[in-house]
């Protein structure tokens, strides 16, 4: 009875595969959209190939959406509002959406396949967003996996980008990817040098971007990069500064720290960064010199489970509760977080008992 059961199951099951994909087979093959046009914030008309994403037929005309995962719906950034064309969201866009996002009519711009004219929304700015071909100047391991990756701009090029944001390094196809894939980077280095950028990318084990970057990428190689995105950035006042990372969380706190020092800033900066051991601390050097030309920056790292017998003598324990023992009035302060979700899901958490408004806390949220 049993066997029969499963047999029986198991025919269902490969019926319903194979109607499925005789589905994507027919929409990818038979299915012909033509040209479909798109009108963009009221004003703007460009037409592109039916049957695509929206997310990779506005990438080919230059209008580039954020994108954390590719194009995959695995990370929420992506949204537009689709003001006619679109239909209702799918099963994948919904747990990105809001109940107030769904009633804007906003949409996961890679989970909608453009098939009829639509009439979407955008941030202006993106309409600046621009693709940028580099050369890998240098590659520069500051851990055992995380590795400095600085492009160079071609000659007379220049991007221009605010202290935190970030930029999207394009893979091209190779072992781990059939077409060229995307993902979101911090920028590292200062605004002020317009002529090239830095990263900071950690090893993901089968990452389709870190793994090329970390075992195939060579100094001297081509790279196509677009941006810069993010409302995470520095902000124009004059309260003091708590600053969180983790990781390659680094990356725009040093961008951050950087402008500081070119403006000579006296805010008081207070920088907590977690790692596990002492050999996922970097930049150390640099943050410590940092501390000598900032008037009122201190560095303080933490480890989470330091090696018996290290020696180490800093702070220890998880970073929200080495912010609570150091942190006694957010008053008159504002928050910079970056790092995994849980570093940031905890910091968050631990700066609103203190009294820290929401509004005040600025992360750009990569998980």
């Amino acid at each position: 009875m049993m066997t029969a059961f499963l047999i029986g199951l198991g025919v269902m099951c490969a019926m319903v595969l194979l109607m499925t994909l005789v589905i994507l087979v027919c929409d990818a093959t038979i299915a012909n959209y033509g040209p479909v046009q798109i009108v963009i914030n009221g004003d703007k008309e460009v037409t592109v190939e039916g049957g695509r994403p929206l997310l990779s037929a506005l990438k080919d005309r230059q209008i580039f959406i954020p994108s954390a995962c590719g194009g995959r719906g695995s990370c929420g950034m992506c949204k537009v509002r689709i003001l006619e064309g679109a239909g209702d969201p799918l099963a994948t866009e919904l747990p990105w959406l809001n109940a107030q996002e769904r009633r804007d009519k906003v949409r996961l711009s890679c989970q909608v396949k453009v098939k009829r004219p639509l009439r979407i929304e955008i941030p202006p700015e993106l309409l600046d967003v621009r693709q940028y071909r580099t050369t890998v100047l240098r590659l520069r391991d500051l851990t055992y996996d995380i590795r400095e990756v600085t492009l160079q701009l071609a000659p007379g090029d220049r991007i221009d980008f605010k202290a935190g944001q970030f930029i999207q390094f394009e893979v091209p196809p190779y072992a781990l990817t059939d077409d060229p894939v995307y993902r979101a980077y911090s920028v590292s280095s200062s605004p002020s040098t317009h002529d090239r950028v830095e990263l900071e990318m950690r090893l993901v084990p089968n990452g389709i971007c870190t793994t090329y970057v970390h075992k195939y990428l060579k100094e001297g190689d081509a790279v196509t990069i677009n941006g810069p995105y993010g409302e995470f950035h520095l902000q124009d006042s004059d309260r003091e500064m708590i600053c969180v990372a983790g990781g390659s969380g680094m990356a725009p706190i040093k961008s951050i720290l950087m402008r500081l020092d070119e403006l000579k800033s006296p805010r008081k900066v207070r920088y907590f960064f977690g790692a596990r051991t002492g050999r996922d601390l970097f930049l150390v050097d640099e943050m410590r010199a940092l501390e000598r030309s900032l008037p009122d920056f201190r560095f303080i790292p933490a480890l989470s489970a330091p090696e018996p017998g290290s020696g180490w003598q800093g702070e220890t324990g998880l970073i929200p509760a080495v912010l609570e023992r150091h942190v006694t009035s957010v008053a008159n302060a504002e928050a910079y977080l970056c790092g995994s979700p849980g570093l940031i899901n905890a910091t968050v958490a631990a700066l609103k008992r203190k009294g820290m408004p929401e509004d005040r806390i600025y992360f750009d949220n990569f998980g």
